[in-house]
């Protein structure tokens, strides 16, 4: 058989699926989510049911244990769908980057309470009467979603109790112009492996995040970001032409282009968010076997919805 014979009976053999991902589909050994009915063998198949966040921010951990560090976290009124609870544990699936995994169970309300707002701060108090000497009831950081029963200039009234300062949060639908400004207000913060709050975060997490405050949806781990955020641009030898909200991304690490030279990035040698040359993460990370993998582009923001 000749070669280009070869190549024709390769091209038209029937092509295997590639494996799920168990981060963002939601299957085991006894039990799989009813819309993967046909793609996943399973005992068990449930339809699942939707909650509510209603803690500040909840850890979502691989297995059932809090002792196994987590993946990501839930914050506050995000949804989730639920497919099994069992011993204080609910397994879900989030609404906003569909990440599987378990949530303690006493996290998550069935009753929904639809947002209406969204924190704008890098975190903001919610307050028991609307005076900010009042001892807070909890600390919400930026993302967290709200529902608003009502308020004026200085503080917004909850729907489910408390209150938060008006210009920490904006309309749902608002948001902000520049995700690089906003990641930039994140140096300083710790590194925390699975972080997605001013509290701890990690770099994926501020990638996440910051992308999501500016309207633009975003997967959660670096090798889901590189694979399916922006478009691919040349690695030019002596790196020029890098460009503000560029991210470059190393395998399993990322940053955020704040200029031309200036990289933005959680990232555990500093053991926080901070800002350095490129040439010196470059250099710092090559060092443990590393080298750019790809630098990602993304479309200008722009639009009157922003805050």
């Amino acid at each position: 058989m000749s070669a280009a014979d070869e190549e024709i009976k390769a091209q038209s053999a029937p092509q295997r699926a590639a494996p799920l991902d168990a981060r963002r589909n939601v299957f085991r050994p006894d039990l799989a989510a009813e819309s993967l009915y046909g793609r996943v063998s399973a005992p068990r198949y449930v339809q699942g049911y939707p909650a509510q966040v209603i803690r500040a921010a909840v850890p979502l951990r691989s297995r059932p244990s809090p002792t196994v560090g987590f993946e990501t976290e839930a914050l506050f009124g995000e949804t989730v769908t639920v497919y099994d609870e069992r011993e204080g544990w609910a397994w879900v699936q989030l609404t906003r980057d569909r990440y599987v995994g378990y949530v303690p169970f006493d996290a998550l309300s069935p009753e929904i309470d639809e947002p209406t707002h969204r924190v704008r701060a890098l975190g903001t108090f919610v307050y028991p009467v609307p005076d900010i000497k009042s001892p807070p009831l909890m600390h919400l950081s930026m993302n967290a979603e709200l529902c608003i029963a009502g308020g004026d200039e200085r503080f917004l009234m909850l729907k489910g109790g408390g209150f938060v300062v008006t210009r920490h949060v904006a309309e749902r639908g608002r948001r902000a112009p520049d995700f690089v400004e906003l990641a930039e207000r994140f140096i300083g913060t710790p590194y925390l492996w699975g972080g997605r709050t001013r509290l701890g975060i990690d770099c994926s997490g501020l990638v996440q995040v910051t992308l999501e405050a500016a309207g633009i949806a975003a997967p959660r781990d670096t090798d889901m970001q590189q694979a399916e955020l922006g478009t691919e641009v040349a690695i030019p030898d002596v790196l020029e032409g890098m460009q503000r909200g560029d991210l470059i991304y190393w395998k399993g690490h990322v940053g955020i282009m704040a200029d031309s030279v200036t990289l933005v990035h959680a990232n555990a040698h500093h053991m926080q968010v901070a800002a350095e040359t490129l040439p010196e993460a470059i250099e710092r990370i090559a060092k443990l076997g590393a080298e750019i993998a790809a630098v990602k582009r993304l479309p200008a923001l722009s639009g009157k919805d922003i805050v």
